[in-house]
């Protein structure tokens, strides 16, 4: 069955992906960076439409910057640019984690898990494992020199006397050099796909490389210069996979301003043993695709949460016990956090005085989508103490958000950003400040990507109507974390520990 499809995919924060098929269905893969759990899976019977199949991970290795243990913090870093494999009828997910500088090793026989942690010996950038046919298994990474090392039969280092060798080196010297490896063994060749940049100008571009043999030369170059004619964003970085029916696709993104990195879908095509990407030179915005699985009808991944999602769900999420959609910022404390089906709430208690938001525990997050979305939550603040702050935020460094606060006993309503100077310098702000009534709050976040606007609103409900608070505020895409914006629910203190916060009925809503 074929059905057309615009790009891009997901319109969701879904960086450096990579893609396999097992059968008639699809895995893909991506960044997740400090958000746990961890590593998730999304699964597809078309190429297009992608639901939730798994988290790899709850938590990773536990250090105090992952738990944000007072100031500390894995913001820019945790798990980067995983490559995924099947073989021989195990699943493979590697990756390195750039806070631990270690390189991770995943295994499960199915993607629902249970998956078992490996270490690999070393530290390797942007990975990408291969299965040769003779038994022998590599790994390719690196940043501008790239080199291919062959793994001990275990996968656990580098096989003592086995290939080491540099395989592609970038001559030009600019921002971006051959990195994101994609490492593929198609009809006896080899394949190294990198994202890259243009030596004039900033533009992301893909590159792929091709060698007759794992120790012959790699020879290549940029095989895709496009921004589907949004803002000057490159589509780079990804996987490539290829159908039941012989036709073969790429999964790559696009920066997209302050939503983050999306996925988008290029077909692909051979001329001789060379790739091909696009329709001359070009990534279509529309072709057709063809479901496996036509009729099956795929779970969103983000959504309202009234927060009674039942006990079967969260065993086969494994996302603590939430919707999949959700993740919280870095490790939980789940002491600290409690789950009320029944009553259809979740409560977060304080256990740190922190500086700002960026430093709140047990926050919980869900991805923003393009081209805008506003999120809506109900706040009962009785539990909270002088000088707490709960409520919705747009999270990023330059972050904002609307929440209610306790000053000299009472509530106050309160809309705060930050932004950084040309020094970048971080400022935060505290633009309005009202009295307010009661002990329950109904607060929202409405945000605007559209050609890079990056706009986010506040407003509460007044018990009439909703009324805005404070000024608009600028969103921008920063790479000290790395990530696009995502709605938080966050509770923090700043006077004493102790405050809890009870968060209900969470509206999620596309603008279109």
């Amino acid at each position: 069955m074929s059905e057309s499809w615009k790009n891009p995919l997901t319109k969701l924060d879904y960086p450096d992906p990579d893609i396999i098929r097992v059968g008639d269905t699809y895995y893909m893969v991506s960044t997740t960076m400090y958000f746990m759990p961890g590593c998730e899976i999304l699964r597809s019977y078309d190429l297009v439409n992608w639901e939730h199949a798994a988290y790899v991970y709850d938590t990773l290795d536990g250090t105090d910057r992952q738990r944000l243990c007072g100031d500390k913090h894995i913001y820019g870093n945790g798990m980067w640019a995983p490559s995924f494999r099947w073989h021989n009828g195990t699943f493979y997910i590697c990756f390195a984690a750039n806070d631990t500088h270690k390189t991770y090793l995943y295994t499960a026989k199915s993607v629902e898990g249970p998956w078992e942690k490996h270490l690999i010996d070393g530290f390797y950038h942007d990975s990408s494992l291969l299965f040769d046919d003779d038994g022998r298994v590599y790994l390719a990474f690196g940043n501008r020199v790239i080199r291919i090392i062959e793994l001990k039969p275990d996968l656990s280092g580098p096989l003592e006397g086995g290939l080491n060798r540099v395989a592609v080196v970038d001559p030009w010297k600019h921002n971006l050099g051959y990195e994101g490896t994609h490492f593929y063994k198609i009809n006896g060749k080899y394949y190294l796909f990198f994202i890259h940049s243009l030596e004039t100008r900033w533009m992301r571009t893909e590159a792929c490389y091709v060698a007759d043999s794992i120790d012959g030369e790699f020879t290549g170059g940029e095989i895709l210069e496009d921004d589907m004619g949004y803002c000057g964003q490159g589509v780079a970085q990804g996987g490539i996979v290829d159908t039941p029916d012989g036709r073969w696709y790429a999964v790559l993104f696009q920066d997209s301003g302050a939503v983050g990195r999306i996925p988008v879908l290029v077909p692909v095509t051979w001329n001789g043993d060379r790739p091909v990407f696009g329709v001359d030179g070009k990534v279509p915005h529309t072709f057709p695709v063809t479901s496996t699985r036509p009729g099956h009808e795929y779970t969103p991944l983000v959504g309202s949460d009234d927060f009674r999602v039942p006990e079967p769900d969260a065993r086969r999420y494994g996302s603590f016990g939430l919707k999949s959609a959700w993740q919280f910022n870095h490790e939980p404390n789940l002491a600290l956090f409690e789950h009320d089906r029944k009553n259809g709430c979740v409560r977060i208690t304080t256990d740190k005085l922190c500086g700002d938001l960026t430093q709140a525990r047990n926050t919980l997050t869900q991805r923003m989508i393009y081209p805008g979305c506003t999120g809506e939550i109900t706040v009962d603040i009785r539990g909270l103490n002088e000088g707490d702050y709960a409520g919705i935020c747009a999270l990023q460094s330059a972050f904002g958000f609307i929440a209610v606060t306790i000053r000299g006993g009472q509530p106050c309503l309160v809309m705060q950003h930050a932004e950084f100077d040309r020094n970048n310098v971080r400022t935060i702000t505290e633009e309005a400040v009202i009295p307010g009534t009661g002990d329950v709050f109904r607060l929202r976040a409405t945000a605007e990507f559209t050609e890079m606007k990056d706009e986010v609103s506040f407003a509460y409900h007044d018990g009439s109507g909703w009324t805005p608070l404070g000024p608009v505020h600028k969103m921008h895409y920063r790479l000290d974390h790395f990530t696009g914006y995502r709605f938080g629910l966050f509770v923090y203190s700043t006077i004493q520990t102790g405050g809890t916060a009870e968060f209900r009925d969470f509206i999620y809503r596309p603008l279109r």
